[in-house]
Parts: structure tokens; sequence; C-alpha cells
């Protein structure tokens, strides 16, 4: 099994991997590739959404994501700043440009949320629909969007053929699907998850290329980090939530800037606010990357700059080590249960973050493969049954704050790792397992719906 740190670490837009990124590409690939199949240019298009994406997609900006597809922008190259434009333009044409131009295209009546039961593949189904002038339907295909941005067919999902969009058809050197044979072939080869990670990645691209790409995935997060120590106001969706980072980091450049209750300045306040900061631009529609999903896309990058920035010894060389491992990690994950909350639950995107950060931050401080694999292991057990329930359908409260909280559960299950020989009673394999059983008995109001928990409660509040 070889998944790409490119396909976990992919450049997007907010605020979800799951709700945004996916429906975007999907609606993407139905106006390039699957009208192709016919003999005349469709009439007009609609598409129905449902399950998770029906009921939470209006709070995660689906509607908005699928004209952006249909109007031929992918989650990586869209203008953000131009977003607003581009859908206000299209409401006043109700018709399409690009690859489908002149296709009659309404988002407000041609976009359908079907509340009623999921379709079987996926919990974020959706249905595009293409038709003649005389209303006949000419074309009809549906879509899954599986999480970190990834999407597959029904014929893919059918025919078991999701590694269509999620791996890479190569025969790597070190091929492991699971966090045991990854430590076996490790030890029998004599080399480091990362360098293992590495040899599969240069078979797929040379070693100065795959750097300087790392090198990309980096810098994107850390703008993402810096626009949102700077920006200010009131994030968009209704629920009036402020922006907090900028205000925490300025008081964290005070001389004395200690709390209210005496507390000194310390890595719970960096990672705290980094990782806010990246969670706050997610909210707003920003510019991010799926670290391995939007809605916790602010820990990594968050335990990435504490490395760069706080602790002595920290190298570029460091940071690639960080996403090599740490994706090695997230494609397990992915591959053995699932990091999407529509899923799993919240266990499946901070816990796999978690996991992620204090894996790559293991590997970066020169940490054992054993270290390693029990760094992880410490982050995901301690998010296990952790549920969805973004209030009014956002990515805001309490995903935000909750990044904060898997940033500093990655650095303190690193700390705990290394002060130890490796060895461990439960391993990285047994909670992945756990989290998918956990995630598969969920009640689905816990599972990204906004049915359940703090979703339905914060009213009473």
């Amino acid at each position: 099994m070889f998944l790409s740190v490119f396909d976990i670490f992919k450049v997007g837009i907010g605020p979800s991997s799951s709700h945004t990124m996916g429906p975007m590409a999907a609606a993407l690939r139905f106006v390039t590739d699957d009208i192709r199949q016919l003999s005349l240019m469709p009439a007009r298009f609609s598409v129905t959404l449902h399950g998770s994406l029906a009921f939470t997609g209006k709070g995660h900006g689906t509607d908005r994501a699928i004209a952006l597809g249909l109007l031929g922008y992918t989650p990586q190259h869209v203008d953000v700043e131009r977003v607003d434009d581009l859908l206000d333009s299209l409401t006043g044409r109700k018709s399409l440009e690009g690859p489908a131009a002149g296709v009659r295209f309404d988002p407000a009546s041609d976009i359908h949320f079907d509340y009623g039961v999921p379709l079987p593949g996926h919990v974020n189904g959706m249905v595009f629909h293409a038709y003649a002038d005389d209303d006949a339907r000419l074309l009809s295909r549906i879509y899954y969007s599986i999480g970190g941005g990834f999407i597959v067919s029904e014929d893919e999902l059918a025919n078991d053929r999701a590694a269509l969009q999620t791996q890479h058809a190569v025969a790597v050197r070190f091929p492991f699907d699971s966090a045991d044979a990854m430590l076996r072939m490790g030890k029998v080869s004599g080399l480091s998850i990362v360098a293992m990670k590495r040899a599969n990645e240069t078979l797929v691209m040379p070693d100065a290329a795959l750097d300087t790409r790392l090198d990309v995935i980096w810098q994107v997060m850390d703008a993402c980090i810096d626009r949102g120590l700077t920006r200010q106001g009131v994030l968009p969706g209704g629920l009036n939530v402020k922006r907090r980072a900028s205000g925490i980091y300025r008081q964290l450049l005070q001389p004395d800037s200690r709390t209210n209750s005496g507390l000194s300045p310390g890595a719970m306040d960096w990672l705290n606010v980094f990782a806010m900061a990246v969670n706050e631009e997610n909210a707003a529609g920003g510019r991010v990357v799926t670290a391995p999903t939007n809605g916790a896309a602010g820990v990594i990058p968050a335990v990435i700059r504490y490395y760069r920035d706080h602790i002595n010894g920290a190298t570029q060389q460091g940071i690639r080590d960080f996403l090599l491992t740490a994706a090695a990690i997230g494609g397990i994950i992915k591959h053995k249960a699932s990091i999407s909350g529509a899923e799993v639950g919240c266990q499946g995107e901070i816990g796999s973050a978690s996991a992620m950060a204090a894996a790559g931050l293991a590997a970066a401080l020169g940490a054992t493969n054993a270290q390693i694999e029990n760094a992880a292991e410490i982050a995901l057990e301690h998010h296990l049954g952790m549920t969805c329930d973004p209030v009014g359908g956002l990515v805001q409260i309490p995903c935000i704050e909750r990044n904060g909280f898997g940033a500093l559960k990655a650095v303190n299950s690193t700390v705990l790792a290394m002060r130890g020989d490796g060895s461990h009673i439960v391993s990285l394999d047994n909670c992945i397992r756990t989290m998918r059983d956990t995630g598969r008995d969920m009640n689905s109001k816990y599972k990204e719906t906004s049915t359940g928990g703090l979703a339905v409660n914060i009213v009473e509040c």
C-alpha cells in the first residue's frame, strides 16, 4: 500500500476537506470527465446532496464548493479572494463558464439537500444530473467524499477501486500497510521510518523534487499561520465567533505576557495560538493544507512551527522528516480506519492529526522507530471516542480550540514516548482498530451531522 505524502497533505480551501474540497473536486470531475461521454452538451445541471453533506452542507460551504467545481476550479488553484465574486456572477447569469460554458445552473434552485436516508456507499454522498433541453435526464453520477479531500465514484467504491483516487500504482520498496509491518521492515532493513518513506516517494519523483514539494507544503502551512496571527474580526457563518489568535499572539509578544492567573507563557500558549490561527483561517474559507483534513488542519502546522521556533537545533530537513513521517502514519490510519469525521467522529480527524504530529515531531527529534510508533499510539489513544458535533454545522465550535488541544497532546505524547525505550502494551495498530470499531458503533448524530452533542445542547446554555 502506497499513499503519497502529497495525497495526505493537499493544498486547498476551507472550511472542510470532506464537505468543501471533496465536493469541489467531484463537481470538476463531473464537468471535465463524465459529460464527455455524451454526444451533446447538456442544457442544465442539478446536484443532490445526501447524508452529512445535506445536514451540514450549508455550514461547510458545500453548495459554494459544488458551484466552484462546476465552474472549473480546483481547491488548490481557486483564488480565495475572488470566490464571492465568482459565485455572485454565477448567481446573476444562472449559467456556467469554464468547461461546461453555457450550461444552465442556478445554485439556489439546482442544488438540493436531501435529509433522508444517506446513500449506501458513504455518509458523504452526492448525485450529479445532466439534462437535455426538454429536461430529459441524460446522465447521473454518484460521488462520495470520503475524507481528506479524497473522492470516489459509485463504481470505484463498488469495485473496491478507491486506490485509483488515493494510491499510486507503484511497486514501492517498503509497502507497509500497518504499523507492525512498518516496524518489522525498519528492523530488517535497518532504516528509519522517514528513510523508508523517502525511498517510497522517490520512486515517483527525484529526491530534490520531493524536498522542493515538501518545502512548498510547509510554506503554505506557515503562511496560513502568519495570516491567522494578524487577521481580526468575526468569522462568517452566523455564530459571531470572534477571531482570537491575533489577540493572544499580541499578548505573547509583550515583555510580561503572563496570564491573569500569573502563568508565564510556554509551549501551551504557542501551540494553542498557532493551531487556532490556522483553523480560524480555515473557518473563513482561506488557503490551508489538509493535515490530514481541514477540520484538523491546525495540529500539524502548530507543532512544526513550535519545533522550528522554540526547539534548539531545528532544521529544514527536520521539517521534511516531520512531514514524511506524519504522512506514513496518516496513510496507515486512512488505510485501516478513517480520517473522516462524518464516518468515525472527530477521533478520525483531530485524533489522526495528533498521532501524525506526535510521530513527526519524534522523528524530527531523532527518536527511534519504536519511539515514533509509541508517540503516535499515545496521541491516538487519548482521542478515542471523540465525537464530531459542530455547532451550526460550522468548523468553529468546538473545532478551533480542539486543534490546540490536539497539538498539545501531540507534544506531550512525544515527550512521554521519548522518555521511554519504545516498548509499550497497546500498539498503534490496536488503537487504529479500536478507532475504526468505535466509529462504526457511534450514533450518526455524533458524526458531523450537527444533530447531537454540542450542536444541539449549546442553545440551552
